[in-house]
């Protein structure tokens, strides 16, 4: 079970007081990147959050304003993101990989009071009146001065961060979490990543996903242990260097990233002898990949299944057994099940499908969705938050995912909404019609193929319409693939049949 949070209790707090008292010499996070590397300590860590906290006071800002934070993995994310909690601000962590376009929305929509723009974003003008926007000049000035005496003493149920996601919608929806969030990971420790205060944990993530925010940042400083994260030029043969360099005990990624690392990295020629295993989340692992990532690399892989309204909650883990094709049972303390996808709340039996569900007074589970009350209202029934995804669960209680019951789609380990995608292509002028769907891409990921019909007498490329796409939406969300169609197929009731797209 899960011990009771305490009442009074802040994330920033919890992830780097202590430890900073206790060993404050300790390495809590590196931050490796192709010329340098930058870490702290935990006693660095620590004043250099509550140092940021105070500088973020300073700005004036109202309690509980948000803090939006538009960076890659640098090292100004993560103290601004530690430092926004720890002001007892909402910290919202935007990914690089968003247009202005896009980013602008996430600002306008959380309704942000300050802005923290990474170095590749420094030119962005978002003037509005009433929003602080710091550069990195402004950060290090803030960093540089006295620190806060103490955390902001917030309540377990108070909002401590936002994280926007993909929904059936054509608009991104802000998920807020409470500081209890990160209590509420406790049984991820044992029942998924077998994490101690020894390890040492890499993650391939950007620090923006939840998977990396909450795997490769928040649960090793909360457990005293270190953290190792890269923003250096994609390549995987990275990954073996950094492991035997770092010592990483722990490393976690997609599957993608593991399918890349088997093809690219020649792993026999490194020293893996640290590694004690491996994680996986974000999309399904396969048979095949965890086959020969367990022959190659001689460790195991432990995969798990969750969602930016409440991370990670079914694993398998070191005393979980793997099963391939599952990515494993509910952890201890989590109420689960699948419930009738036509409505109800009575869980259906052993081997029946249907809509994964969640109790509500799961302390992880968020506080509401951010400005979007109906479709708050529509995803919980009695006292289940219910997700999209179609499951059952065997008699050993493991559960098997039969895809989505709504239209969200899963495209390189990314929830992307067809609806978004959709609505970029017919804003072009010479798109009549179109639709998206999720089909197999290479190296069993899945990607986004985007069918088109043109008006009369257009002309219009591929490459035209990817040049469109990559214009307005992140790199995750554009199609790989265009289709050309004379017509897309629909119901006598105009209704898009997307299952019968070619």
């Amino acid at each position: 079970m899960i011990e009771p949070v305490p009442a009074r209790f802040n994330l920033a707090r919890y992830c780097i007081a202590d430890h900073a008292r206790v060993h404050p010499n300790k390495t809590a996070i590196v931050i490796v990147g192709d010329e340098s590397e930058t870490s702290w300590t935990y006693g660095a860590l620590d004043r250099d959050v509550r140092a940021l906290a105070a500088g973020f006071r300073d700005l004036g800002l109202s309690p509980g304003a948000r803090v939006m934070i538009r960076m890659g993995n640098e090292a100004g994310a993560v103290l601004s993101y530690f430092g926004a909690i720890a002001a007892g601000y909402v910290a919202l962590l935007a990914s690089s990989q968003l247009t202005f376009e896009e980013a602008s929305f996430l600002r306008e929509d959380c309704g942000a009071s300050a802005l923290v723009l990474g170095r590749d974003f420094e030119s962005e003008n978002h003037s509005r009146d009433g929003v602080s926007v710091l550069r990195g000049e402004d950060l290090a000035r803030l960093v540089a001065g006295a620190p806060l005496d103490e955390y902001a003493d917030t309540a377990a149920d108070d909002p401590a961060y936002l994280v926007y996601t993909s929904g059936t919608t054509s608009r991104p929806k802000g998920v807020l979490h409470a500081h209890r969030a990160a209590w509420a990971r406790r049984p991820m420790y044992a029942y998924w990543q077998g994490l101690t205060s020894a390890d040492v944990m890499l993650h391939a993530g950007a620090m923006n996903w939840t998977y990396t925010l909450g795997v490769g940042v928040v649960d090793p400083l909360a457990n005293g242990a270190s953290a190792v994260l890269y923003n250096g030029r994609p390549d995987p043969q990275v990954w073996p260097r950094l492991i035997a360099r770092h010592g990483a005990t722990i490393f976690a990624a997609v599957p993608g990233v593991y399918r890349q690392i088997l093809k690219y990295a020649a792993l026999e020629t490194h020293d893996l002898s640290s590694l004690r295993h491996g994680l996986t989340a974000g999309a399904a692992l396969s048979p095949s990949l965890l086959e020969e990532w367990r022959a190659r690399a001689k460790t195991e892989l432990y995969e798990a299944f969750g969602m930016s309204e409440i991370s990670t909650f079914i694993s398998s883990a070191p005393s979980v057994p793997a099963r391939p094709g599952s990515p494993g049972r509910p952890q201890p303390g989590r109420i689960v099940a699948a419930l009738p996808r036509d409505g109800g709340t009575e869980p259906l039996g052993v081997g029946e499908t249907g809509v994964l569900a969640v109790r509500r007074d799961e302390p992880g589970l968020m506080l509401r969705y951010w400005n979007r009350s109906d479709e708050e209202r529509d995803a919980f029934r009695g006292d289940w938050f219910v997700s999209g995804d179609l499951v059952e669960f065997d008699g050993d209680g493991y559960m098997w995912h039969h895809g989505r019951a709504d239209e969200v789609m899963n495209a390189l380990g990314y929830r992307v909404s067809p609806a978004e995608v959709e609505k970029c292509l017919l804003a072009h002028p010479l798109i009549a019609d179109a639709a998206v769907a999720e089909r197999p891409g290479r190296d069993d990921q899945t990607i986004i193929k985007a069918y088109v019909i043109l008006r009369d007498g257009a002309a219009l490329s591929e490459e035209d319409i990817l040049a469109h796409c990559a214009d307005h939406l992140a790199a995750y969300k554009r199609p790989r693939q265009i289709v050309f169609l004379d017509g897309l197929p629909r119901n006598r009731n105009g209704k898009l049949m997307r299952a019968a797209l070619p």
